[in-house]
């Protein structure tokens, strides 16, 4: 009596094992599959793999490094600020060097304007006449304060290690500069008053990178209705609370469009079947997949990469031309602020006109037209301005 052959294995039998080098062991299945157990020695099993690239698990170093150098940055930022030589009262004076401007001055604990715009905080004026392109990057390491920072860097490894073991240092690191880079440029165009600080940017690129990759990959998830309801949500609420006064709402909205289109291009993931028929081990066959991506994925990547280009072409252009966004698109500011009974939404620096004779300072706000007299010796310029932000409310 003939014996029966052996039948090859359904897709929802296929079973992946990757071995990792750090001795961890994965399985990655179809979706609507039924997980296997592990095959032990000497016992038929499913179809067994060799590792993928695709689906190894990285180990995460880039984005804690990303989080110590902005800690260590913003440690050198207050150390180069120096509140006691440079003004009158400071909080925490105990820290010395490190201590922080007074709360009229800086509410978020930090430092002055002036530290931050020495060190490369984003200054439209800068870039476009003095053409320091360099600040629509360089704002991106630097905090106007402890609260700021807190925020930015609790936030960073929740949301990047991830997607940094997922998909490994380079893509992920390229997405965080790219994006940071994109929400500096969009913020520049429409916020050409004040300076710019922070890495909200790059944080919200994470995010539109987590969305699309969701999306482009979408096939290969489990509960991915659930996933995307709740990731959308976290965006939206993020980027409601992003039209209060004092948050560029605009570098938000530049970094998450930015990452986005980029997760489109750069965390697209080959379908599964054409990974099982490359990585099956000899004597196996099974269906034929000619395509490694699906169609779908490749027009959403054609489409993004397009848009990415054209975008940031066209933003760089209008930039270096002095072009003020808000001239054409005069609604647009209400995405970085909406003005209620209980909040302004002007952002107007302050103002003033100073003279110095012997010890009495004299100084007139430009903004309200108030005018003051004080007795101090040999003021310095950040006395100078604390007084004039006083004097201006």
């Amino acid at each position: 009596m003939e014996k029966d052959r052996p039948v090859p294995p359904s897709p929802s039998d296929i079973q992946l094992r990757v071995d990792s080098k750090r001795g961890a062991t994965n399985v990655i299945h179809p979706v609507g599959g039924v997980t296997p157990p592990l095959p032990s020695s000497g016992v038929a099993g499913p179809l067994v793999y060799t590792e993928g690239k695709h689906f190894q698990k990285w180990f995460p170093w880039l984005i804690p490094s990303f989080v110590i150098a902005t800690v260590v940055m913003f440690i050198f930022t207050m150390y180069v600020n120096n509140c006691p030589k440079n003004s009158a009262t400071c909080i925490a004076r105990f820290l010395g060097r490190l201590s922080f401007q007074p709360f009229k001055e800086n509410p978020l604990l930090g430092p002055s304007s002036d530290t931050l715009q020495k060190l490369g905080a984003l200054d439209v004026g800068k870039v476009v006449h003095e053409h320091q392109g360099w600040r629509l990057l360089t704002c991106l390491w630097l905090h106007a304060g402890l609260f700021h920072l807190l925020a930015n860097m609790l936030s960073l490894p929740v949301i990047g290690i991830r997607l940094e073991q997922e998909f490994g240092f380079v893509k992920i690191g390229f997405l965080y500069i790219i994006s940071g880079f994109g929400g500096s440029l969009l913020s520049a165009l429409f916020i050409q008053t004040n300076i710019s600080v922070g890495a909200s940017g790059a944080l919200f690129g994470l995010l539109g990178g987590m969305l699309s990759e969701l999306i482009t990959n979408w096939t290969m998830y489990s509960s991915k209705v659930a996933a995307f309801i709740t990731l959308v949500v976290i965006i939206v609420i993020n980027l409601a609370m992003g039209v209060l006064p004092h948050v560029d709402n605009f570098a938000h909205i530049g970094g998450f469009l930015s990452g986005f289109l980029l997760g489109f291009v750069v965390l697209i993931r080959p379908q599964f079947e054409w990974f099982s028929q490359k990585y099956a081990s000899p004597g196996y066959c099974s269906t034929t997949v000619k395509s490694k991506f699906k169609t779908y994925q490749c027009v959403l990547w054609i489409i993004s990469l397009i848009l990415l280009i054209v975008g940031f072409t066209s933003g760089i252009i209008l930039l270096l031309r002095g072009v003020d966004a808000n001239d054409l698109c005069s609604w647009c500011r209400y995405l970085s602020c909406i003005p209620t009974s209980r909040w302004s939404c002007k952002t107007e620096p302050t103002y003033c006109l100073t003279t110095l004779a012997g010890n009495q300072l004299n100084i007139t706000c430009s903004n309200n037209g108030s005018s003051e007299v004080y007795i101090l010796p040999n003021p310095s310029s950040s006395e100078i301005q604390e007084l004039c932000n006083d004097l201006c409310r």
